[in-house]
């Protein structure tokens, strides 16, 4: 993925020369100091030390620790909206889209959680400028995609006219990102247990029934 134009503006064009397996630990180990520490707090030399290069390589593969961080972020989420994205432009009747993407969420969540846990850094960040910049590359995307599959609901008879398309993908992607964290940060499981019980790790059919019938409960007359 490092060779994507949408990616080169956080990266050298030295860092698309090493192998993929550098790239990945590079980039692995960068996401994992910043879902920790957040931006502010993570540090170049352990990135640079827990992935076996040196200070002076990181910065031949990246102008600043900001492109680094940028670079994690970007890439992290492209790869999960990319899988959501497919689910949505599917044929698939509304229930079968919010089955599968809430289905999805499950999955990657646990496998990814350090993706997780970065986007979740991400969003206390005091940062302003940097808060601002990736807001407004990552959730471009996923509110042009979660309008269009309201409006396409609407047309198709699914889903109430009623109801703003636009206001109802910021709603619908709330409970989608909560649900992230849900299952990759800390904070967020003890407060999933508090609200749906100690079990509720191991309900995840249960858990997709009822997230489904609470959003269609909102789409229905």
């Amino acid at each position: 993925m490092a060779e994507d134009s949408i990616f080169s503006q956080y990266h050298k064009s030295t860092f698309d020369n090493i192998p993929v397996e550098k790239r990945n630990r590079i980039l692995d180990v960068a996401t994992k100091e910043f879902a920790n520490k957040g931006f502010e707090n993570a540090n170049i030399n352990n990135i640079a030390r827990d992935a076996g290069v040196s200070v002076g390589s990181l910065y031949k593969y990246f102008n600043t620790k900001q492109d680094l961080f940028l670079m994690t972020v970007h890439m992290g989420v492209d790869s999960l909206e990319h899988v959501l994205i497919n689910y949505i432009k599917s044929s698939d009747s509304i229930t079968e889209k919010l089955e599968n993407i809430i289905k999805e969420i499950q999955v990657t969540s646990r496998k990814f959680s350090e993706l997780i846990k970065l986007y979740n850094q991400m969003t206390v960040e005091g940062n302003a400028e940097l808060v601002k910049q990736i807001s407004v590359d990552m959730e471009t995307v996923s509110s042009k995609t979660y309008s269009a599959l309201i409006r396409q609901g609407q047309k198709d008879g699914e889903i109430r006219k009623d109801i703003d398309p636009d206001l109802a993908a910021f709603m619908l992607d709330n409970l989608f990102m909560s649900l992230q964290f849900s299952y990759a940060c800390d904070y967020y499981k003890e407060r999933f247990k508090v609200y749906a019980g100690e079990d509720v790790f191991e309900k995840d059919d249960f858990v997709v029934k009822q997230m489904v019938e609470f959003i269609k409960s909102a789409f229905s007359k």
